[in-house]
C-alpha cells in the first residue's frame, strides 16, 4: 500500500470519452492504495460506462449532477471540492476543457472543479486535430497559467481509427503525477535526491558481460519513494526489465564507468546521493573487439577492479547513502564500508534474500551504530522508510547548521 496515498480524499471527475474504461483501472488502484475515491461523471460520460460501476469500485455514491440536495453537514459540490486532498479529471473532453478554461459550472464535473481549491490534474483525451485546434491549445495555456497539472496526451492509435495526439496519458502516469501532487509538500520538499539501482555490465565482448542478480527494484521503489516525499529525484539506472518510474528523471546507464559520469555530473546539483545500485566490482582487463568463437582457444580472463562511486565522490554537504549487500558477517562488513566511504548512512542486507526479489529485510547503520532494524517486507514499504530516515538526518544537519556560529 503506497503511504502517500492512504486515506487521501481524491475526487475524480469522469467526462465523455471512450477512454472512461481506464479510469475504471485508475480507481481500482486508488481504492486499494487506501485513498477515499469521490467520483463525479457528466452525462455524457455516463453513456459509456453506468455509475453503479464505479460505486461498486469505490463503494461510494456516485455524483452525476449539478443538482444535489444540501444538508446540515455536506452542502452538495461545493463541500466535495472543498475538502478533496486532490481532484482528477481522466478523461477530460474538449468540452470539459474548455469549460475549466472559462470557469462555467454547468455540469457535476466543472462545478465540482470550481469550488474546488485543492491541487487540479487534467488528463485530456480527444482527437488529433481537436487536441491541436488553436482554440484547444489556448484553453491548455490558460490552465497551465493557474497551476492546473496536464498529464498527456499521449500519441497512438485513437478511437477515430487514425494515429495521432490525443491519447489520455496510461494510467501509470496519472497515478505517478497524483503521488507528486500530493507528496509536494513532504519533508524533502525542495530538495533534490539522486538514487542509483539495477546491475551494471562489463564487457568480455560485444555480446558477453559480466553483471550480477540486481533486479533494480529497491533503486526504484526509493525514487519513486523520495519523489513522494516531495523531492526532486534523478533515477540513475543500469539495465533492468522495470519500466521507468514516473513523474521523475530517468538517465540510463550500461557500464559501471558510465554511471559514475552521470553520478559525478548529477550530484553537483544534489542534497542526496542513495547510492542503491549493484555496480560490478570487476571489468575485463581486455575487451574482445569481436565476438569470440567457440573455437577459440579457452583463455584466462584477466579483471580490474572498476571505479569505487561512493568512495570517489566526496561532495561538500552531500548526504551519502550507501548499500551493503553481504552474505556472511554483515554488519561488522558494513560498518567497515560506512567509515571507508565515509558515508552518512549504509543500508545492510543479505544479498541472497534480497537480491531479484520483491521482498529484503535491511539494517541501517551510522557513525553512532544501528539505528533501525526493518524485518522483511515489501521493497516499496522499505523504501519509505530508508526516506524518513533520510528526511530526519536532513532536519538534524539543518538544525545543527543552524546552532553553528
Amino acid at each position: 500500500m503506497v503511504r502517500v496515498l492512504r486515506d487521501r480524499r481524491i475526487v475524480l471527475g469522469v467526462t465523455g470519452s471512450i477512454a472512461v474504461y481506464k479510469a475504471l483501472d485508475f480507481v481500482r488502484q486508488l481504492t486499494q492504495a487506501g485513498a477515499q475515491v469521490d467520483v463525479v461523471m457528466t452525462e455524457e460520460a455516463q453513456a459509456f460506462v453506468t455509475a453503479l460501476t464505479f460505486q461498486t469500485l469505490t463503494r461510494r455514491p456516485v455524483h452525476t449532477t449539478a443538482f444535489e440536495a444540501w444538508d446540515a453537514e455536506q452542502a452538495g459540490h461545493v463541500t466535495l471540492g472543498a475538502n478533496a486532498d486532490i481532484m482528477i479529471i481522466a478523461p477530460a473532453t474538449a468540452q470539459s476543457i474548455a469549460r475549466l478554461a472559462h470557469g462555467f459550472a454547468d455540469d457535476a464535473v466543472s462545478l465540482t472543479a470550481l469550488a474546488c481549491p485543492a491541487p487540479l490534474i487534467v488528463a485530456p483525451a480527444m482527437d488529433h486535430y481537436m487536441y491541436w485546434h488553436p482554440a484547444m491549445q489556448a484553453n491548455l495555456e490558460i490552465l497551465k497559467s493557474r497551476g492546473v497539472i496536464l498529464v498527456g496526451p499521449d500519441h497512438g492509435p485513437l478511437a477515430s481509427g487514425m494515429v495521432g495526439d490525443g491519447r489520455m496519458a496510461s494510467i501509470d502516469e496519472i497515478l505517478a503525477v497524483t503521488r507528486k501532487a500530493l507528496g509536494r509538500t513532504g519533508p524533502l520538499a525542495g530538495r533534490r535526491v539522486v538514487v542509483t539501482a539495477g546491475p551494471t555490465r562489463e564487457f568480455i565482448d560485444p555480446i558477453r558481460f559480466l553483471t550480477n542478480a540486481s533486479s533494480g527494484r529497491m533503486g526504484y521503489a526509493l525514487a519513486e519513494a523520495a519523489r513522494d516525499a516531495g523531492a526532486d529525484v534523478l533515477l540513475i539506472t543500469g539495465p533492468t526489465a522495470l519500466p521507468d518510474p514516473k513523474a521523475l528523471d530517468v538517465v540510463h546507464v550500461t557500464t559501471a564507468q558510465e554511471m559514475y559520469g552521470a553520478v559525478k555530473h548529477a550530484v553537483q546539483a544534489a542534497d542526496v546521493l542513495i547510492m542503491a545500485a549493484a555496480v560490478s566490482d570487476y571489468r575485463p582487463r581486455h575487451v574482445a573487439r569481436e565476438k569470440i568463437k567457440k573455437e577459440t582457444p579457452i583463455q584466462v580472463l584477466e579483471l580490474e577492479r572498476t571505479v569505487d562511486i561512493l568512495r570517489e565522490i566526496n561532495q561538500p554537504g552531500l548526504l551519502k547513502i550507501g548499500f551493503a549487500a553481504e552474505t556472511e558477517q554483515l554488519i561488522s562488513y558494513a560498518q567497515e564500508k560506512l567509515h571507508a566511504k565515509n558515508l552518512d548512512m549504509i543500508v545492510a542486507n543479505d544479498a541472497r534474500e534480497a537480491m531479484g526479489s520483491e521482498f529484503s529485510s535491511v539494517v541501517l547503520i551510522t557513525a553512532e551504530g544501528i539505528i533501525d532494524r526493518i524485518e522483511r517486507q515489501s521493497k516499496v514499504a522499505l523504501a519509505e522508510a530508508i526516506i524518513d530516515h533520510v528526511a530526519a538526518m536532513l532536519r538534524t544537519r539543518v538544525a545543527t547548521d543552524e546552532r553553528t556560529p
